[in-house]
């Protein structure tokens, strides 16, 4: 009895003692994040004309957010609130500039990491000042500072990069000799061939499939564009003014929309994505080899979506589920493979998430909400509604799959209304229906409730939101500065 006794004694000493360490185990963290890529561009979530194969093995290996969103922006670079948002899990009024400057107050999770003992690394687009990237990466490679590979800089083919500064002054550029993607994952690949002490942070930032589309032949040619369908909700023109049928995205075709030039754009962007799946397959090959594989929390995400084509629309800088909604994958220990959460989430939730799942405290800075739940429960709730913006100029709301759209252009406040359970693809608007007038007004009155919660700098009480014409970008650096 006593030896049996002291076996139980020894036992439950060894459990607390392995349950103490399991707490306390820090994992390695690797991000993956492309630029304007849209949630249904996967091959593994239901879209059968593109080719992703390492997306897709990354969505058989963790959990996917299946409506995880942004909250949109104050102008058109979308992308820079977005990274912000995700980098700082603030709320989209409450970034700088529009992403454009971090301060310290606003603690990136990179930082955080690095503070917590994290090698923190870097490679790829950072679209905020200096002072924040050096704050949040003790080192970095092949990194570009800015929004868009520009042609007249060389594009995507030949993009203008930067060693890591130690001073923070990032004066000394250089031209890469191979496509961005490549660039960026020999960065990385690099990086996870080194021998490391402690745990790393890795932020791989790619700036495909985002326009110049320029991929290579031989990812364009693995597209035929007599075979790639338009989408089901293909326009030649937006049924009416959104406010912003001018800016550059939408004016790199002609209106009203070509049938075939559209095709092609489509066939550009899918093979960017290929493109990029490919590096990314890179990456994950060299994490494997590493020997770090299982021990690496893995998030893949985009910055934003992009609509080629759909509503008579190219770009982003419009509230449609094509532009707002990402892909966000979730992998490594303790993560349920070949999960699917349909729960409503915003990438600003990945900051706290992974302190969730480090064993690390949330700084008092975040405002996003964690995920970590839903991997050990199958009744996660997740938000109960998704607000999304743009300028001054539109809001929404999404409520149980019902979403409400409301814009502010020229004195005009046109409104939809959109069953996205039998609608998905925003074709129907409802807003003018009797049967959902009263639908209407309360989700009318939930967004101005929303919007009043989330610091709107517009007031829905006063003529033209006390905006009546468009914000100018001068302007728009000045709500927050």
């Amino acid at each position: 009895m006593h030896i049996r006794k002291s076996w139980l004694t020894a036992l439950a000493f060894l459990c607390l003692a392995t349950g103490l360490q399991a707490q306390s185990k820090r994992y390695n963290v690797l991000v993956l994040f492309t630029d304007d890529q849209r949630f249904s561009t996967i091959h593994a979530l239901n879209n059968p004309d593109i080719i992703t194969p390492n997306m897709d093995q990354l969505l058989k290996s963790g959990t996917c957010f299946t409506q995880a969103h942004i909250m949109g922006s104050l102008g058109g670079a979308v992308c820079a609130p977005s990274r912000a948002m995700l980098l700082s899990s603030r709320s989209v009024f409450h970034v700088h500039q529009d992403g454009g400057v971090i301060p310290p107050a606003d603690i990136t999770f990179p930082e955080y990491f690095r503070a917590n003992g994290y090698q923190t690394f870097e490679t790829g687009k950072w679209h905020s000042d200096y002072a924040s990237f050096n704050r949040s990466f003790g080192t970095g490679e092949n990194i570009f500072f800015g929004g868009m590979h520009t042609e007249k800089e060389g594009g995507h083919i030949s993009p203008k990069l930067t060693h890591y500064d130690t001073t923070g002054a990032y004066k000394q550029r250089f031209q890469g000799e191979k496509f961005s993607s490549v660039m960026y994952a020999d960065a990385a690949v690099q990086f996870l061939q080194q021998q490391h002490t402690a745990p790393f942070l890795m932020y791989v930032a790619f700036t495909a499939p985002h326009d110049p589309r320029t991929p290579p032949a031989e990812y364009l040619s693995k597209y035929d564009t007599s075979k790639i369908p338009l989408p089901a909700n293909f326009m030649t023109r937006h049924p009416f003014n959104n406010g912003e049928m001018d800016v550059r995205d939408e004016v790199l075709l002609g209106f009203p929309r070509n049938r075939d030039s559209v095709k092609m754009e489509i066939a550009k962007y899918y093979a960017m994505i290929t493109e990029v799946d490919h590096e990314i397959g890179r990456v994950m090959d060299a994490l494997r080899k590493s020997g770090q594989l299982e021990n690496t929390i893995i998030v893949f995400a985009g910055d934003n979506g992009l609509a080629v084509g759909q509503h008579g629309l190219l770009g982003k800088q419009n509230l449609y589920d094509h532009s707002m909604r990402v892909p966000l994958i979730i992998a490594g220990p303790g993560i349920p493979a070949n999960k699917r959460i349909n729960a409503y989430c915003y990438l600003n939730d990945v900051f706290p998430t992974l302190c969730d799942l480090n064993h690390l405290s949330t700084p008092a800075s975040v405002e996003g909400q964690s995920l970590a739940k839903a991997f050990s429960s199958n009744n996660f709730k997740g938000r109960k509604e998704i607000f999304t913006t743009y300028s001054n100029l539109q809001r929404a709301i999404t409520i149980d799959s019902m979403k409400y759209i409301l814009y502010n252009v020229n004195g005009a406040h046109p409104e939809q209304l959109f069953d996205l359970h039998n609608d998905p693809l925003e074709q129907h608007n409802l807003a003018a229906a009797p049967r959902y007038q009263q639908q209407v007004a309360a989700m009318r009155s939930k967004l101005f409730e929303t919007m009043k919660f989330y610091n709107d700098f517009c007031d829905p009480t006063k003529p033209g939101w006390g905006y009546p014409e468009k914000l100018k970008w001068a302007d728009a650096l000045k709500i927050n500065p």
